[in-house]
């Protein structure tokens, strides 16, 4: 199964701008600090992010990134799809030549289990995580350790 680094940085990065979407543009360096994830990688997906319609960047300080529409309107099956990711079981990678050039045992099942994931990442919003009790715990935790970082 691959959801690679890549989908799931993605997602991670958008969440963190929903969480933070109040205070205005959301800046990569922010998102870097709280997430522990480079901000070169990050400016790399925001980049894909931003020419699918999913972010747009604020310039000059106080920029960043802000959401382009609702987190309630942002499935995370199209943020993993808008950085060239998706879901996939199978190990051909859906070409059907999985063993000797041809369509092998279980070629049928992996890719409905591809699928299934799909749907099942489709029906979660941002939004929805959002409203996590889990994922605000988790926020305010990061929150805190990128202010105390600050002040040392």
């Amino acid at each position: 199964m691959r959801l690679t680094t890549k989908g799931r940085y993605a997602v991670t990065a958008m969440l963190d701008i929903a969480l933070h979407s109040e205070q205005g543009p959301v800046s990569v360096m922010d998102i870097a600090r709280r997430q522990g994830i480079s901000s070169a990688y990050l400016e790399q997906l925001f980049s894909k992010l931003k020419r699918v319609g999913l972010v747009d960047s604020v310039r000059g300080p106080g920029g960043g990134y802000q959401l382009q529409r609702q987190a309630t309107r942002i499935n995370l099956s199209e943020i993993i799809s808008a950085v060239g990711d998706g879901v996939d079981a199978t190990r051909c990678h859906g070409a059907a030549d999985c063993q000797d050039g041809m369509r092998c045992l279980t070629h049928d099942l992996w890719t409905e289990l591809s699928h299934q994931i799909d749907d099942f990442l489709h029906r979660i919003t941002l939004g929805e995580l959002v409203a996590r009790r889990g994922v605000q715990h988790v926020a305010n935790r990061q929150d805190q350790n990128l202010i105390d970082a600050l002040h040392l």
